[in-house]
This record gives structure tokens, sequence and C-alpha cells, in this order.
């Protein structure tokens, strides 16, 4: 076997795995599934069709994949369909619920213009900390965590943003080390 049929053969397995679990709307794909069901009125000619057009299909589920829902992301519309909000944004029912007491200004995305660059952590006392956070800007900010009781309060700049139980914060760092 050929170096390029290897390579083709290693790309369509890479994309095939990687366009399974996509976050977005996926507004190219839509328009070349609603140009297929408006051909053909019935399923046989529809499946016959999507055979014919699975190239087209790939093309536009990469396209989805690497840009289109990359914009979704980051500007909260997808330039395909115009549609408003992100699909990521969408409330749902959450399975896990990382923290409850979350201030809602910090619950919407996109989150533009933060670029952080340094983030230095000094012990103020046996249950505060402060996180000197430096951005790409020269800008500073301090972030604050105080433990009271069985909660820790977050501040930044001295504004109160968050509150979560010590028993959540332990449940998250578990988590995160598996």
């Amino acid at each position: 076997m050929t170096l390029t049929k290897k390579l083709a053969i290693g790309a369509s397995l890479l994309i095939c795995t990687q366009l399974t679990g996509c976050m977005g709307s996926m507004g190219l794909s839509g328009l070349v599934t609603k140009g297929n069901l408006s051909v053909v009125d019935n399923r046989y000619g529809r499946a016959g069709l999507f055979v014919l057009l699975s190239p087209v299909y790939g093309f536009a589920a990469t396209g989805d994949l690497f840009i289109f829902n990359t914009i979704e992301f980051w500007t909260g519309t997808n330039p395909i369909t115009g549609k408003s909000p992100a699909l990521v944004d969408m409330p749902v029912e959450a399975i896990f619920k990382v923290n409850s007491h979350l201030d809602k200004d910090l619950t919407k995305a996109p989150l533009t213009g933060v670029k952080l660059t340094k983030a230095t952590v000094t012990p103020v006392s046996d249950n505060k900390i402060d996180m000197l956070l430096t951005y790409e800007d020269g800008s500073e900010q301090i972030m604050s965590g105080e433990k009271i009781g069985d909660n820790v309060d977050f501040y930044l700049d001295g504004e109160h943003i968050a509150t979560a139980s010590a028993a959540e914060l332990q449940a998250y760092y578990a988590s995160r080390q598996s």
C-alpha cells in the first residue's frame, strides 16, 4: 500500500471519529440534508442520493466542525443559519452542576478580551488566599478565595462573584484527578 493511500485512509478514519461529537448546530450539514430531502420524495431515492452525496456530507460536516461551529461558539450565532443563542449556550437540565452559586454574569459566553498571561497565588491567612491575575494588555485583577464555615466565597477585585461548598470543591477536585 502506498504512502498516499495510507494517509488517505488515516485522514478518513480521523475525520470519521472527530465528527461524531460536534457541539454546534451543524448549519452547513443541515443545508445539505435539506437539499437531499428536497430533491426526491421517497425514502429509497433519498437514501440513494445520500450515498452519492456522501463526500459532500463529509466536507460539510468538516466545515461545520472546524469553521462554522467554532464561529458559533465564539460569537453566539451560527453564521450559516443565523440562529442564536449558540447550541452550547442553550439551557438544558445538566447532569452535573459545577457550581450552582456562580454569578450569572460568568455563565454567559463568549467572554471576550480575556487573555490571562500570569497568575500569582499569595496566602493571606489560614482561611484566605489572593491570586493576582495579569492580562496580556498589562491590566491586573485580584481574585480572592475565603473559607467561611463549610463554604468558600470567591471575590474578584473585592466584589463577591461566587460561593461553593467545601464538598462541591472537593468533588470537583476528585473528578479532575481521574
